[in-house]
């Protein structure tokens, strides 16, 4: 049994300790916001948080959930009035929208590290989590629109 906390709420699942925690959530605990994109960890859509950094939850084993704090996109705000999901919603950043779970989840702590991201920060960051509608410049936009709304 693993347990650790899930979007504020402690959980526990019974699996193989070496399964993806993406599956995790999907399967074991029905939270399908998060995406499978590549399983490989190349394309971000299936980004999460542990403690607040972002990682890639389809190379993330559950073991190493173990004990964590997970966030997903389903807790990050659940009224979706996070200024990052505002900022997204209100300069239409989706096309498609698969990839915009995971795109969100690195923005966000994206912006927790550089309140203040410039263009190069932004794409240098987010040039791991891909999108095959090719959204890229108003991402950026949104990741700098989001920013400003959370400055200090």
């Amino acid at each position: 049994m693993i347990e650790f906390t899930l979007n504020g709420k402690s959980v526990s699942v019974a699996a193989d300790p070496d399964t993806p925690l993406l599956w995790a959530i999907r399967d074991d605990l029905g939270l399908t916001g998060t995406k499978f994109g590549c399983g490989i960890g190349m394309c971000g859509a299936c980004t999460v948080h542990i403690d607040g950094q972002a990682i890639r939850s389809c190379i993330t084993m559950l073991a190493d959930a173990a004990g964590a704090s997970v966030t997903t996109i389903e807790g990050l705000d659940p009224a979706h009035a996070h200024p990052v999901q505002k900022a997204w919603l209100a300069l239409q950043v989706p096309q498609c929208g698969y990839c915009q779970s995971g795109q969100i989840m690195q923005a966000v702590a994206l912006i927790d590290q550089y309140s203040s991201p410039t263009d190069a920060v932004i794409d240098a960051i987010m040039a791991g989590n891909l999108c095959r509608c090719m959204t890229y410049a108003r991402i950026r936009e949104a990741i700098k629109q989001a920013a400003l709304e959370m400055e200090p």
